[in-house]
């Protein structure tokens, strides 16, 4: 299953993130969900903490950051790449 954050939901309805990319972001967390190959996408490990470990996708000019939990996705930020980091940092 896959877990949108609330900031990711309101930047959609707000249109500071475009509806086209969310969707392609969308398709690739879909993509993960069924396969659970991370291999499939342009996804690099980020950091580690002693609950999670954080990933990045990336499509063109924007990143997703997600971490997994129980076969599920959580994403947390979706941003461009200049915007993302310091927002989730």
């Amino acid at each position: 299953m896959v877990v949108y954050e609330e900031n990711v939901r309101k930047a959609v309805i707000k249109g500071s993130l475009p509806r086209d990319f969310f969707l392609r972001f969308n398709n690739v967390f879909i993509s993960l969900d069924t396969t659970q190959d991370l291999s499939l996408f342009d996804i690099k490990k980020l950091k580690s903490s002693e609950k999670r470990t954080y990933y990045r996708v990336r499509k063109g000019k924007y990143r997703a950051i997600f971490y997994m939990k129980e076969s599920n996705y959580f994403v947390i930020s979706i941003a461009k790449r200049e915007e993302v980091y310091d927002k989730w940092e």
